[in-house]
């Protein structure tokens, strides 16, 4: 008898990289829902979670994405000048500079960390913005330094 072979079997399946996206509520996260209701086409790989800002997200959050199997850590707030909590995307972008230092340090490719503005209205710019950003994981490849050995 022949046993039949699955696609799966035969042939690797491509690298898809996995994204945290850390989207400010109040803008970023309003710009990925239209880019939603709007029907725009982009990758799948992102895993939105909804902070209240960006200058809330801790440099640990982002580390512990890394240590969780995350290829690629999105940061995403309100444009400079237009934070619903004054200054909080302005903390955002100094924390996310010294974690880019960190994560260099260590011997992880900077590029796996991005940080961008998008306000609610812009749910193209949410698309491209992960479009981009999976593109260029793609070409990094998986994320191994920061993973947690799990056996």
């Amino acid at each position: 008898m022949v046993e039949e072979m699955t696609v799966s079997e035969t042939m690797p399946q491509p690298f898809e990289p996995k994204i945290v996206a850390f989207l400010c509520k109040w803008c970023s996260s309003a710009g990925s829902d239209l880019a939603g209701v709007s029907r725009l086409e982009y990758p799948p790989n992102a895993v939105p979670i909804t902070v209240m800002c960006s200058g809330s997200v801790s440099p640990v959050y982002i580390l512990s994405a890394f240590n969780k199997g995350a290829d690629g850590v999105l940061v995403s707030g309100c444009h400079p000048g237009d934070c619903h909590y004054m200054e909080g995307n302005y903390q955002a972008r100094r924390k996310v500079y010294l974690v880019h230092k960190l994560v260099e340090f260590v011997g992880l490719e900077p590029q796996r960390l991005r940080m961008s503005w998008i306000s609610a209205a812009e749910g193209a710019k949410f698309a491209q913005v992960i479009k981009q950003f999976v593109d260029d994981l793609r070409t990094l490849g998986p994320q191994e330094k920061l993973k947690a050995n799990r056996r």
